[in-house]
């Protein structure tokens, strides 16, 4: 049985933002936490247009900067913004600027002292009824995180990740402009392009994959690699940007249903240890995952296609290639990872609600095979 669902009203394109002033009109918001990311975005003409035409909303800007944010950053966040009276957050930036605004949507409401309470009512899945609505306005082009409903906050006190997760907490509204994405650099351009490939490579083969899940996945694919190599092309780059945020979009899509897998359950120990950015730890975990969960997958026929290549081995060759183009080191190694901590790792690579969500049930032996295969 083929089951989608997601109910996130969303704009795409060059000047989507504008449509930011018709859903807070929408929702009749009274007061709006503006969480950004540096405050030069509120710069933008059409931004500052939206806000304008807001008249009956008032606003508050906070800017957060941080990149991988943990359970004390948000904390942090909770504390000095519970008492404003918030009923919406708009979130301009990134993944992790999206996750601390649905996060705090979740949270107001509820009377927490400390980062422990916040940290177990995460993993106690208790903060599933937001009293805010938040809106998206991503300014990279590879999380998706504004059209699905959990957020990444990092638990460094334990070294793990989690997830708050609430079906009730998608955003309102998305809306996906390549302007803001436009300024990024290569590097990161890419990184976060292929993070929304790894995105729906996983949502393909995902346990909870399904019809919509996989069209969109593939689609997703197709646009972000036919066009990543525009972004070092200065006469092409703007229409680059564009296709990365609408592949974005579309992995997004694709596992806001499925949930992401092994490739991703992976990294997070990648980043963590070595501080490896997401999207270069997760890319780098797409062709050795896919090659041990061929076996398992009906028909992966169409995904090499999207991907424009005919073996795992072609595909392996191809990011590097476009890590080679952006400047980026790709093998573990070269980020200060040594094969001796890998039997010790393997066991932090098992991220409840990702491992469990792959094809293919992966042994810590497997994982250090994976692992020394991108060394």
């Amino acid at each position: 049985m083929n089951r989608f669902y997601n109910p996130v009203k969303t704009l795409q394109g060059r000047g989507a933002v504008k449509g930011l002033s018709s859903f807070i009109k929408e929702l009749k918001a009274k007061k709006a936490l503006l969480l950004v990311w540096n405050e030069c975005v509120c710069e933008n003409a059409d931004l500052k247009a939206a806000v304008a035409e807001s008249r009956e909303t008032e606003f508050k800007t906070l800017v957060f900067d941080r990149s991988n944010p943990d359970t004390g950053d948000l904390y942090n966040l909770y504390t000095s913004t519970k008492d404003e009276g918030f009923d919406l957050v708009i979130a301009l930036g990134g993944g992790s600027v999206m996750d601390m605004a649905k996060s705090l949507c979740c949270l107001y409401g509820n009377e927490l002292s400390s980062e422990e309470e916040v940290r177990s009512g995460i993993k106690e899945k208790r903060f599933t009824a937001p009293t805010a609505k938040w809106i998206g306005v991503p300014t990279t082009a590879g999380t998706g995180s504004e059209v699905t409903c959990w957020a990444t906050v990092w638990n460094t006190v334990e070294k793990g990740k989690l997830s708050l997760e609430s079906h009730n907490n998608y955003a309102y509204g998305a809306l996906v402009d390549p302007q803001f994405a436009s300024t990024m650099p290569p590097s990161l351009a890419v990184s976060s392009a292929l993070d929304a490939a790894a995105h729906a490579t996983e949502a393909y083969w995902a346990k909870a994959s399904n019809l919509v899940s996989r069209t969109y996945a593939l689609k997703a694919i197709s646009i972000i690699m036919d066009n990543i190599e525009d972004l070092f092309d200065k006469e092409k780059n703007a229409q680059a940007h564009d296709c990365m945020a609408q592949g974005s979009l579309l992995a997004g899509l694709a596992f806001s249903n499925t949930k992401t897998t092994a490739c991703h359950s992976l990294s997070y120990p990648l980043t963590l240890k070595y501080g490896i950015p997401h999207g270069v730890a997760v890319s780098m975990l797409i062709a050795p995952v896919m090659a041990v969960n061929m076996a398992a997958v009906e028909d992966m026929r169409p995904l090499f296609a999207a991907y424009g290549v005919a073996s795992v081995e072609a595909l392996e060759e191809k990011i590097n290639g476009i890590l080679d183009l952006a400047g980026i080191p790709h093998g573990i190694s070269r980020w200060g990872a040594e094969r001796g901590d890998f039997p010790l790792l393997s066991m932090s690579c098992k991220t409840k609600g990702r491992i469990d969500n792959n094809p293919v049930d992966l042994t810590e032996e497997t994982i250090v095979k994976i692992l020394n295969s991108i060394f």
